[in-house]
């Protein structure tokens, strides 16, 4: 069994010492007709406020010990936005030149983190979603000396990290006793990982992966168009193991973002879209009777302060405040 430090007084070396050990929420207020109790392991509590920060830095300390970086390479990476912040942190802390492909349909939030942390970005066109990212990452590597590409949606070191951390953390907190955890699948590292530690413990855990209605790759076969930044990348990444996953959801956009808006007002916790997502499914199956007396655990993998200017999420208060608070895009 992994070995986690508790959470005590100290200092780090640097600011990616600092990820993991996130806390995990009981929900008290967004009960009504639950059967389950309702857990949220809220990943805005790492560094830069997402669940990639943890295969951020394990993904570059895996290259490192494997002897593909030194001081003078630059590291390129598609992106839909957490990893690349994620990367972007770690590239500073480490002192290594990043180059960051993102569709142009992400919110304007990740692109000036990025900005801020020194990342140069290309931006795709948001009609090739993650695909045409991939792509630009790729041609910039075949012209790029002494580059290299983490590939998170390939690379096992993204879900070796939540074997490693995630998974046993929720396992110490919650005794054991958890049942099911649910998250929403982008590169799928964090549920594969997640539930490769928690099922070797507790073989009747189960694993729900959630994904967009309009876009069911993992459920259905079939990709479209969708506004849950994040996940439903359109393809099966292959860093996801699907024979570990016992279900999937699929979930709206407009039931992801009043969901991210009923956990703020109602559990005063701020979370992104795609948790908005992870816990509309968490709720319906805690609602279900087989699931009666059951510990249900759900992923929150961001902040929502990166989607303030999504105003499809926040169209009642776009609408109600001037632009002096709300500006318009």
């Amino acid at each position: 069994m992994v070995n986690i430090p508790e959470l005590k007084r100290g200092i780090a070396n640097d600011i990616t010492e600092a990820i993991g050990n996130t806390p995990l929420v009981r929900l008290n207020r967004l009960t009504e007709g639950l059967e389950a109790d309702v857990l949220v392991k809220v990943e805005s509590f790492n560094p830069v406020s997402s669940v990639k920060d943890r295969i951020a830095v394990n993904l570059i300390e895996t290259a490192e010990k494997e002897g593909l970086l030194n001081e003078d390479s630059v590291i390129i990476e598609p992106t839909s936005g957490n990893t690349g912040i994620g990367l972007s942190f770690v590239a500073a802390a480490k002192g290594y030149k990043l180059i960051l492909t993102m569709p142009e349909t992400m919110s304007i939030e990740r692109r000036k983190l990025l900005a801020v942390f020194g990342a140069d970005i290309v931006l795709t066109p948001g009609s090739e979603g993650m695909g045409g990212a991939i792509a630009k990452a790729k041609e910039l590597v075949e012209n790029t000396p002494n580059s290299f590409m983490p590939q998170q949606f390939e690379n096992l070191a993204n879900s070796e990290i939540h074997r490693l951390t995630t998974g046993p953390e929720i396992y110490r907190d919650t005794d054991g006793k958890v049942d099911i955890v649910v998250s929403a699948a982008g590169t799928g590292g964090t549920i594969t990982g997640i539930a490769q530690y928690i099922k070797e413990q507790k073989p009747e855990f189960k694993a729900v992966a959630v994904e967009p209605e309009t876009s069911q790759t993992l459920g259905k076969g079939v990709k479209g168009p969708h506004k849950i930044q994040g996940i439903g990348p359109g393809f099966v990444p292959d860093v996801l193991d699907i024979d570990l996953i016992d279900e999937v959801i699929p979930v709206k956009d407009e039931d992801a973002g009043s969901t991210l808006l009923k956990l703020a007002r109602e559990e005063g916790i701020f979370s992104g879209i795609s948790s908005g997502a992870a816990t509309f499914a968490g709720l319906e199956l805690a609602k279900r009777p087989e699931n009666k007396g059951k510990t249900i655990v759900v992923i929150l993998p961001d902040t929502g302060e990166r989607y303030l200017s999504t105003e499809w999420v926040f169209k009642e208060l776009y609408d109600a405040y001037d632009d002096s608070i709300f500006p318009s895009n």
